[in-house]
């Protein structure tokens, strides 16, 4: 009797013991629940929303941060990227500007307003109700579905031809050229002037003892009998003749001198010998690479600029100043091999790191290169780090959610992207919860202090 009275007794504290252990369990799983609500709600509300955020702005982050809405563009026929923003107006996040809105990254524009009216219209663009077509307004994927899906026979595995990657190519460091030389054979319009190393022949019909044979040596000079040392380099025949005229008449009354050219245009011949390649792959070329300093290194004339130049331009800088020296030379260049590029992927992927960009690549094929997302991660704040021409940071903060839950089908998120770009996926509310509770609790406290909890459940009727 007196032991049950003690059990009864001890029943209320034995309850309250348990409650106290179990209490601040149950409010950490109640916390973490709440925030994940509260993540899939702010997630839902700014589904849809491009933003970008200035290097240098003024305006706070968490205001950059917040959903806008976006405005809808007039009548798109095709999404297409705005004109490029200049990179000095481009700054970090956080630290202020006067001008606080965002940029849309992408958006369709209707080919008569942005385009122009000689630019031809993207393919689809007549599909498309449009303004003064008789139909309202449609959204994008309503004018897919009035695409002619049979145009594209069997899938159209071998690719439509497409517009250029780009208007004109710009070379740039690493590219690598094939200077092809080629001989043009054409009359030049100003009389040849002699060189080191052409071979010519002296006659007389007055003495047949000057008559010889003479190559211009390295100091410009040929050796005559009676004369000695004469200058020949940089004059014509018709010069070097009336000159060697004038200075034998000390000797003779009338020398009837006659100046032959045997070998000439030695410069070409050595430049010929220098990229001759017919004992090998054939032809007479030479490959090169841009280096870090913008420059290629040619024979005879030296490091040309080449960074920032198209083909064509480059290949009149080459032949101005090859003509400058050496005649009757022709250059083309040639692009054999354009330099990597790579963008980078980090963050909430399943296999981060730089993969090369061989295409032309959006940020959705950029994930799908490193295996996809993982689950959990925050794809409505996908950010995209870009540096510009001047070296300028610039950051681009995407909402992909709409589109990865087939909800948006041109989202605007989707944008092209550039050399060197870095793709984080950043983790959501629910992957920072587990971080915090796995640090702090985890690895924190219980590492410290391991609290390990009984609890027994017996039968009122025992008690």
């Amino acid at each position: 009797m007196n032991a049950r009275m003690v059990l009864v007794r001890n029943a209320p504290r034995r309850i309250s013991t348990m409650i106290e252990s179990q209490a601040f369990r149950w409010l950490t799983i109640v916390a973490t629940y709440c925030l994940i609500v509260g993540s899939w709600i702010a997630a839902w509300n700014s589904r849809g929303e491009v933003h970008v955020i200035p290097v240098g702005s003024q305006t706070d982050v968490r205001e950059a941060s917040q959903p806008q809405p976006v405005t809808p563009a007039p009548q798109a026929a095709a999404p297409r990227l705005l004109p490029r923003m200049s990179a000095a107006s481009l700054m970090l996040p956080g630290i202020t500007s006067t001008a606080s809105h965002d940029i849309l990254l992408c958006q369709t524009l209707a080919p008569s307003t942005s385009l122009g009216a000689s630019a031809p219209a993207p393919q689809g663009a007549a599909m498309a109700g449009g303004p003064g077509n008789g139909m309202g307004r449609r959204s994008c994927s309503e004018d897919a579905r009035l695409l002619e899906w049979g145009a594209f026979a069997q899938g159209e595995y071998v690719a439509r031809p497409r517009l250029p990657h780009v208007a004109e190519y710009r070379i740039r460091v690493d590219d690598q050229l094939q200077m092809l030389f080629r001989l043009t054979r054409e009359e030049t319009a100003a009389p040849y002037r002699l060189n080191v190393g052409d071979e010519i022949k002296i006659e007389s019909f007055t003495d047949p003892e000057l008559n010889r044979s003479l190559l211009i040596q390295p100091d410009g000079t040929i050796t005559l009998r009676l004369l000695g040392q004469v200058h020949a380099t940089g004059r014509t025949i018709v010069q070097l003749r009336d000159a060697l005229e004038e200075q034998y008449t000390k000797y003779y009354k009338v020398p009837s001198i006659t100046v032959t050219p045997l070998k000439v245009n030695t410069q070409l011949d050595d430049l010929r010998n220098t990229v001759d390649r017919r004992a090998g792959i054939g032809g007479q070329l030479v490959d090169v690479r841009v280096t870090p300093e913008g420059s290629i290194a040619l024979p005879a004339i030296g490091n040309v600029h080449a960074q920032g130049l198209s083909l064509s331009e480059l290949q009149t800088e080459i032949n101005e100043r090859y003509h400058e020296r050496i005649e009757g030379i022709e250059v083309m260049p040639v692009l054999t091999q354009r330099a990597p590029r790579y963008i980078y992927v980090l963050g909430e992927v399943k296999t981060p790191g730089r993969f090369e960009m061989v295409g032309p690549t959006t940020i959705l094929q950029a994930i799908a290169l490193a295996g996809s997302w993982n689950v959990g991660a925050n794809m409505s704040q996908v950010v995209v780090f870009r540096r510009g021409d001047d070296w300028q940071l610039m950051a681009s903060m995407v909402n992909l959610t709409g589109a990865l839950r087939g909800k948006q089908l041109c989202a605007p998120g989707e944008i092209w992207l550039a050399d060197s770009d870095v793709v984080i996926v950043p983790k959501g509310r629910i992957l920072e919860m587990d971080d915090f509770i796995n640090l702090v609790f985890t690895r924190g406290l219980y590492g410290i202090m391991p609290v390990q909890t009984t609890v027994t459940f017996q039968k009122l009727s025992s008690l």
